[in-house]
């Protein structure tokens, strides 16, 4: 892939993305807004695409098709960025575990239990084999409007290993917990692994065109705080080192999501250029102690955007309020529910463009 240091720059042109001069620090007349799963199930262009895809890792992975669903939200909402349609576990796939989508169950994975199955694992080839991800990202640059910045993403090293050792979803975390609380060192050649694959992942996804990048750590809140530190704040913090080694101008938004008062920690230690809120950060607390040190992004309850109309509008009203005063992109505190009506989502969208702060 064609590695070229300069296009990521900071130009005359590309600060004229409204995302990409709040995540310098800028605070803007109207926050940049995306949505953190802003292209999926919710809209009906996405739901007859994936009819026709195939499995869900096909859609994926045939970059015509992911350019496409990472599109289709841009083309109906004014939204300030694109994020590229791929999934967290491309990863571990790319890793050489066995990963599949099962209807109505989610993520299954062939378990990563111990250290003898930890040799199954191989990161020598890995930006090689996640290729048509990056495929991707190159047919989105060519039809993204020029004033939509484009965000590439990773999961984080403890949430991907979560999914890694437990082998999909889970409530109880019990058997990653047993092996990273029982067996440090032996855990830690796993996050070791998964370090340099994250950021191996983001770089090609940066050299292909992606402006900026988030790194979802989805939980974060699972973790008691000394735990926290070693399998959350320490690995993002060598993912970011990593990344900015080769691309220094291009910002790293992290989500730790329920991280709670830990966040102001992690947002120091991490060197991110900005910090993702969850629903639970009262905003009054986040723009006296985070929003003075990094850009914030959040923090609308998805809940709220499937409800819409007063409730919606009260709670974005609230953020703007507490948020607007500084560098701010508005978002959500998760994920787009797939029962969200496009509806209210061009309605959120309106309450931003018409506001101002």
């Amino acid at each position: 892939m064609d590695q070229r240091p300069d296009i990521h720059a900071q130009t005359a042109s590309t600060m004229t993305k409204r995302l990409l001069r709040v995540l310098s620090g800028e605070r803007c007349e109207r926050p940049p807004f995306w949505l953190m799963r802003q292209a999926g199930r919710y809209l009906p262009e996405y739901r007859k695409l994936r009819g026709e895809a195939g499995s869900f890792l096909d859609l994926c992975y045939t970059p015509d098709l992911a350019a496409e669903v990472t599109l289709q939200p841009v083309r109906r909402f004014s939204l300030d960025a694109a994020i590229l349609f791929s999934d967290i576990l491309v990863v571990p796939q790319g890793l050489g575990q066995a990963v599949d989508f099962v209807e109505a169950r989610g993520p299954v994975l062939e378990p990563i239990c111990n250290s003898a199955d930890l040799a199954r694992l191989d990161g020598t080839d890995i930006t090689a084999r996640l290729s048509p991800v990056y495929r991707a990202v190159e047919r989105v640059v060519q039809d993204l409007p020029e004033n939509v910045a484009l965000i590439g993403f990773a999961g984080a090293p403890w949430t991907v290993a979560t999914y890694m050792v437990e082998g999909g979803i889970t409530r109880e975390f019990g058997v990653v917990k047993s092996w990273a609380f029982e067996e440090a060192e032996s855990f830690q050649r796993l996050i070791d692994l998964l370090v340099d694959a994250t950021a191996a992942h983001l770089i090609a996804q940066i050299a292909a065109g992606a402006e900026i990048v988030q790194i979802f750590e989805s939980w974060a809140g699972v973790l008691p705080a000394r735990a926290f530190e070693r399998w959350c704040t320490a690995p993002v913090a060598a993912v970011t080192r990593k990344v900015k080694a080769r691309y220094p101008s291009v910002p790293v938004i992290a989500f730790p999501r329920g991280a709670g008062i830990l966040y102001e920690d992690y947002a120091a230690a991490t060197g991110i250029d900005a910090l993702g809120l969850d629903s639970t950060v009262p905003t009054k607390w986040a723009a006296r102690h985070l929003q003075t040190k990094v850009p914030v992004q959040g923090n609308l309850d998805p809940r709220l955007l499937v409800i819409g109309g007063k409730a919606m509008e009260a709670a974005v009203a609230d953020i703007l309020e507490d948020l607007a005063g500084g560098p701010f992109v508005f978002n959500l505190g998760h994920g787009v529910f797939p029962e969200t009506p496009p509806g209210h989502v061009e309605a959120l969208a309106r309450l931003l463009l018409d506001g101002r702060t």
